[in-house]
């Protein structure tokens, strides 16, 4: 695989989503974020030969990402037609060197049947009002798809995600910062732009 700044460099042209939806948190996972991710899931040994499952794709970056370390297979998993209709052009417009699934699909039930995945995901951090415990249901759906996963969370995650995990059979055995750098998107922000600090956690699944 690239090293982490190249692919950072190759995943800046992944476009945004044109109309972000509040509801679904559609929010662009940075370039930064996504190599970082990716990198460390590169050095465990996650990626390459292996099939790799991106729940909630949106504009498709882990995906594309992903695509550059040599994976058997590749799906992007989103409900959203246009989010992966965004997608499909953002793997047109970067290249990917493995061609990637783009299926629609509820991320927290998602329809495939698949064994000794890796999943990767930028789920919605449930932040909005009615969107409590977003993310816990994309963990559900990891724990049940994959042998080992990498997701983002909101900071001050960590107790949240180890009794998760625990309860459900699995093993945290990394946890790293990231932070984004956010525009401001939707009407209810107040800033231009902030920094939102987040956790990943790499998980492995019983």
């Amino acid at each position: 695989m690239a090293s982490r700044r190249t692919l950072a460099r190759r995943l800046e042209s992944v476009a945004d989503f044109d109309d972000p939806s509040v509801d679904l948190e559609q929010y662009l996972t940075p370039p930064e974020v996504a190599a970082h991710v990716l990198h460390v899931a590169s050095l465990q040994g996650d990626l390459t030969d292996r099939v790799i499952v991106d729940l909630g794709t949106g504009t498709g970056m882990l995906a594309i990402g992903a695509s550059f370390a040599a994976p058997e297979r590749v799906v992007g998993l989103d409900v959203d037609a246009d989010a992966l209709a965004r997608a499909r052009e953002n793997a047109a417009r970067v290249g990917v060197e493995v061609p990637i699934d783009w299926v629609r699909g509820d991320a927290t039930r998602p329809p495939l049947s698949l064994s000794s995945t890796t999943v990767v995901s930028n789920p919605p951090f449930g932040a909005q009002r009615g969107q409590r415990g977003a993310d816990r249901a994309f963990l559900e759906a990891a724990s049940d798809l994959a042998a080992v996963s990498y997701t983002i969370h909101n900071e001050g995650s960590q107790e949240f995600v180890d009794s998760f995990t625990a309860d459900h059979g699995g093993t945290v055995t990394h946890a790293f910062r990231a932070t984004f750098d956010l525009e401001r998107r939707f009407p209810f922000h107040e800033e231009a732009s902030r920094e939102l600090e987040a956790e990943v956690f790499r998980i492995e699944w019983a």
